[in-house]
C-alpha cells in the first residue's frame, strides 16, 4: 500500500489483521523525540504517536518491496558510502547501485527513457543540482514527498509542494596536487598563468551540475560579482583558458589529480577534502577556496515519478533527512541542509568545523553566494548551449592507461 505525503508524514495505513500495534515503548520514544516541539506547542502527543505509527507502516511497506535502486551516488561523495551501508543495515533492504558517476542530466534521461517500462536499473531516487530538479518537476518526472523533518529545512532549499528538497551543500574550490604544483592559485584569474599550462580541469562533463557551477563561479569572479553576467563571462573565461593551453578537457577525479593528468581540479570542497583524507601519505593535496567567485550550491533529493519501489524511496528520504544521515554527511565534509537545526538541538559534535575541513586560506572568510533557482536555470541554459561555440572543446573521459605524461587536447581544432 502506498503512502501519501501532503502534510509531511506518510498517510496513516491501518495495520493488517494480526499486525503488531505500536508498542508503549515506541509511543514513549516518539513522544520523547517530539519533546522540543511539544514545548513550543507545535506538535501534540497524538501527532507524535500518529507519526511513529505511520513510520512503522512505511518501514513495513518498504521491506515488502525489498530493494531500492539508486543512481549517481559515488561512495566517496560526501560520505554516501556510509549513508548507504547504514540504511541497508538499519532496514534490511537491498540497494542496487549503478552508474555512480552519472551527471544530473544523465539521471533525468534515465527516468525519461525508462518510464512505463519494467526494466532493471530504473532509479527510484535521484540526487540532482537544483536547477535540474526544477526542470524534472516541470516535465512530470518527479513525485512529491515530505519527510517528517520537513519543517526543519530552510524554505529556500525545498520545493513548496515537496517534489524535491535540498540535502547538503558545498563550495567550489581548487583541489591542487601540491607535489606537482609549487605555486598555489589563489583566485580564478590565477588559473590563466603560464605555469598552469596543461593543468586545469573540471570534475565533470558540461552536462553535470558541478561543471555548470564551475563555469558560473569563474564568470562571477570575472564579472566582479555581477550574477547577470556570470554565465557569459564564465564561458569566455574557459574559452581563454583553452586558448592558452591551460585547460585539460577531461573529466577530472582523484586519480587524474594524483597521476598528474589534472594537477589542478575545480571541485566541490567536500570532495576535495575527502580526496585529501584518502590520499594522505601518498599525494599532498591543498584545498583552496578562491578569493572571489565563491559559489555554493545545494544538491537536492527527489523520487522518480514512476519509482519501481516507491515506499523504499520514501523511507530513503526519511533516512536522508534524519539526524543520523545528516551527521554522516557532515562527517563527509558536507554542510547538511539541517545543520542549523542540528546545532540548535545540540546534536552536532563540538569539532564539526574541523570535520568540514575549514582552512585558513583566502576565501574562507567570504560568505559564499547561493545562486537563486532562477539564476541557476538561466546559467545552465547559457552554459550548456554555449560551451561548444565559445569554448569549443569536448570534455571527455580518458582512461589512465592512455596517459602518456603531462598533456592536454588544447592543440586540437575548435569544434
Amino acid at each position: 500500500m502506498k503512502h501519501g505525503s501532503t502534510d509531511g508524514y506518510a498517510t496513516r495505513v491501518e495495520p493488517a489483521a494480526g499486525q503488531r500495534p505500536i508498542s508503549r515503548r515506541d509511543a514513549l520514544k516518539a513522544a520523547g523525540l517530539a519533546g522540543a516541539a511539544l514545548s513550543t506547542g507545535a506538535v501534540s502527543v497524538c501527532d507524535a504517536l500518529a507519526s511513529a505509527d505511520a513510520m512503522e507502516d512505511l518501514v513495513a511497506a518498504a521491506r515488502a518491496e525489498g530493494q531500492l535502486t539508486v543512481m549517481a551516488l559515488p561512495r566517496d561523495w560526501g560520505g554516501y558510502g556510509v549513508v548507504i551501508d547504514r540504511f541497508k543495515a538499519k532496514y534490511g533492504l537491498t540497494i542496487n547501485e549503478f552508474q555512480p558517476h552519472a551527471s544530473s542530466a544523465r539521471q533525468i534521461e534515465a527516468i525519461k527513457t525508462r518510464r512505463g517500462k519494467t526494466v532493471p536499473r530504473t532509479p527510484d531516487v535521484v540526487d540532482l543540482g537544483m536547477s535540474f530538479a526544477s526542470s524534472a518537476k516541470g516535465e512530470g518526472l518527479l513525485q512529491p514527498y515530505k519527510a517528517s523533518t520537513w519543517d526543519t529545512i530552510p524554505e529556500t532549499a525545498k520545493d513548496s509542494q515537496g517534489y524535491w528538497c535540498g540535502g547538503y551543500h558545498g563550495v567550489l574550490a581548487f583541489e591542487v596536487n601540491a607535489d606537482l604544483v609549487t605555486k598555489m592559485p589563489r583566485d580564478w584569474a590565477d588559473l590563466a598563468a603560464p605555469e598552469y599550462r596543461n593543468s586545469v580541469a573540471i570534475a565533470g562533463n558540461i552536462s553535470s551540475n558541478q561543471a555548470v557551477q564551475s563555469v558560473f563561479a569563474a564568470g562571477l569572479s570575472a564579472a566582479k560579482g555581477n550574477v547577470e553576467e556570470a554565465a557569459d563571462q564564465g564561458l569566455k573565461f574557459f574559452g581563454d583558458l583553452h586558448e592558452k593551453g591551460n585547460f585539460v578537457p577531461i573529466v577530472g577525479d582523484a586519480n587524474s589529480l594524483a597521476d598528474g593528468r589534472t594537477p589542478i581540479l575545480i571541485r566541490w570542497d567536500y570532495l576535495a577534502l575527502g580526496d585529501r583524507d584518502r590520499l594522505k601519505g601518498s599525494t599532498k593535496i591543498e584545498v583552496i577556496r578562491p578569493k572571489t567567485g565563491v559559489v555554493a550550491a545545494v544538491y537536492v533529493q527527489a523520487i522518480s515519478a514512476d519509482a519501481p519501489h516507491p515506499n523504499a524511496a520514501k523511507l530513503w528520504m526519511e533516512y536522508l533527512y534524519s539526524d543520523e544521515a545528516q551527521l554522516a554527511w557532515l562527517k563527509g565534509h558536507c554542510f547538511p541542509i539541517r545543520i542549523a537545526d542540528l546545532v540548535r538541538n545540540g546534536t552536532v559534535p563540538i569539532d564539526w568545523r574541523e570535520r568540514l575541513g575549514h582552512l585558513d586560506h583566502d576565501g574562507y572568510d567570504v560568505d559564499p553566494l547561493f545562486p537563486s533557482l532562477k539564476d541557476q536555470e538561466k546559467a545552465k541554459d547559457i552554459i550548456t548551449n554555449g560551451w561548444d561555440d565559445i569554448v569549443g572543446v569536448k570534455i571527455q573521459c580518458l582512461p589512465p592507461e592512455d596517459y602518456l605524461g603531462p598533456m592536454s587536447f588544447n592543440n586540437m581544432a575548435h569544434g
